[in-house]
């Protein structure tokens, strides 16, 4: 291949997947045909005007799919001869495709449903400059990785774990590998209620306790029971777009409320069509400000005058390191209308697929019938192990250990953030949690164009705040997960960053 090269980058998600899109587009066309050669790395940086390591990773990705393959000697990199068994099948091009598929699109259309989800998901992916729909955060090779979501995989006690999970499997009962209760297993929802009860000062019976497979399906069944097409749904802004997504599935109408110093700021007018409110008081998603009593009282007497339930995401309450955390919304509601959902993600790992809703009664049936209809329930060996886990004491300490060295992390973040910034930050939320929302100004104290892609190409992982926003807000702000990194990777990375966005 000549240095004329020309591909067609589709401008969608980081660099490196589109570059890797494009060869791959016309890897499978024949644009591209079996043996010939690619241009090396740093050529093809030069010839695209990126770095030499996005280019480095979109190879990488077609190499370990099986579009490229590299020979010794003077061959270098070329495309694959043979190409994987699977490829023809998922990645046709359009043309191939209405060549090859005989059904029809009028017999294909999707349901009003179906629409509604693949426009929602199509949103959420433009908003996170995503290759697809997936909460898998960390590509290949990004070599410091401040996105959001992720737990602190390093103080994880793996060991203790591994020896609960082989005791349970060792004595697992003919019950035990058979289908379980929709609602979950009753060890774990009794270890739950009783930690709730002794931390966050909600009176919840194991009985109004559903396990589920995480916050998505926390929120996908309350969406399912309580939403009708048009529905409104009041919603901070900024705010969490895994929420926004489900709830535009459902063809709920979005309405939003700002979120300032104190949280979310509860809408004075009498709204009687309200039918929820998502919100995140304990550490708001993205700005981090904690929500005080006041206000959840007010909110709560908001919600009864116009009759709307309200969904209580607490999702990371536990991380609190200058005080001890507030009494959640369901631990002070007195009407049956909080929701609340926890998950055990952030505290221990996503890949645990464990979560909880609390309910108020009248919704523990429906919502049981629902997730029933969905999954027939949730994984049941995790579920004991869990709740061992729980009831040893074992959460407890695992909590103060990661605190402990979340707080350091949080601590080293904001030092860096302070000096490779100086006066053109402004940190937000650094109280709670497991991230920051960093507020940016560029060198002439305006915003900062591109700030994904400068970040991207000094291999640095964020969001950018606008992806949490219906309405961008005009500055540049920055979403900084930390619980997974070393301290000197946290210096380091801001210290990249910084060079980055000069």
């Amino acid at each position: 291949m000549n240095r004329s090269i020309v591909l067609q980058l589709d401008g969608m998600g980081p660099l490196y997947r589109q570059i890797y899109r494009a060869f791959r587009n016309d890897i499978l066309t024949r644009a591209l045909p079996p043996g010939g050669r690619v241009p090396s790395t740093r050529t093809l940086a030069n010839l695209l005007k990126v770095s030499r390591n996005t280019a480095v990773l979109a190879y990488e990705q077609l190499l370990a799919e099986g579009y490229l393959e590299t020979r010794v000697g003077a061959a270098g990199t070329v495309v694959a001869p043979v190409l994987p068994p699977d490829s023809l099948r998922p990645h046709f091009s359009e043309s191939l495709d209405r060549q090859r598929h005989t059904v029809s699109r009028s017999h294909a259309r999707l349901a009003i449903a179906g629409e509604r989800i693949l426009k929602a998901a199509r949103a959420t992916i433009d908003s996170l400059g995503l290759p697809s729909l997936s909460w898998e955060l960390t590509p290949p090779r990004l070599r410091y990785d401040f996105r959001p979501g992720r737990a602190a995989f390093p103080d994880l006690p793996y060991a203790l774990w591994c020896r609960l999970l082989g005791a349970r499997a060792r004595h697992a009962t003919l019950r035990d590998l058979d289908y379980g209760p929709p609602a979950g297993r009753w060890e774990l929802r009794e270890a739950i209620a009783a930690r709730l009860r002794r931390l966050r000062g909600i009176d919840a019976s194991p009985e109004r306790i559903v396990i589920v497979n995480g916050t998505q399906q926390a929120l996908d069944l309350i969406s399912r029971v309580l939403l009708n097409p048009g529905d409104r749904v009041l919603i901070e802004e900024p705010h969490y777009t895994g929420a926004r997504c489900v709830f535009m599935s459902a063809g709920a109408k979005l309405l939003t409320s700002a979120v300032d110093n104190n949280g979310i700021q509860v809408p004075k007018v009498k709204r009687r069509a309200i039918r929820l409110a998502y919100v995140t008081p304990s550490h708001q998603f993205p700005t981090g400000v904690v929500l005080p009593i006041a206000r959840r009282l007010e909110l709560l007497d908001w919600a009864s005058r116009v009759g709307a339930f309200i969904v209580e995401d607490d999702y990371d309450s536990e991380y609190r390191y200058d005080g001890p955390p507030l009494q959640a919304l369901a631990g002070l509601d007195r009407e049956g209308r909080v929701i609340y959902v926890g998950t055990f993600s952030k505290i221990l790992f996503p890949a645990l697929r464990l979560g909880y809703l609390v309910l108020p009664e009248v919704l523990v049936e429906p919502v049981v019938a629902t997730k029933a209809m969905g999954d027939t329930g949730t994984a049941i060996l995790e579920q004991l192990v869990l709740a061992d886990f729980i009831s040893m004491g074992h959460f407890d300490r695992h909590l103060r250990r990661t605190n402990a060295s979340n707080a350091a992390r949080r601590n080293a973040l904001v030092a860096a953030v302070r000096k490779e910034f100086r006066e053109r930050a402004e940190v937000c939320g650094a109280n709670s949690g497991l991230h920051l929302l960093v507020w940016l100004k560029g060198s002439g104290g305006g915003m900062i164009a591109d700030v994904h892609t400068k970040a991207e190409k000094a291999s640095v992982g964020l969001y950018g705040v606008e992806a949490f926003y219906l309405k961008p807000p005009k500055r540049t702000g920055v979403v900084l997960g930390y619980a997974p990194l070393p301290e000197s990777e946290i210096r380091e990375g801001i210290r990249c960053l910084a060079a980055a966005l000069k």
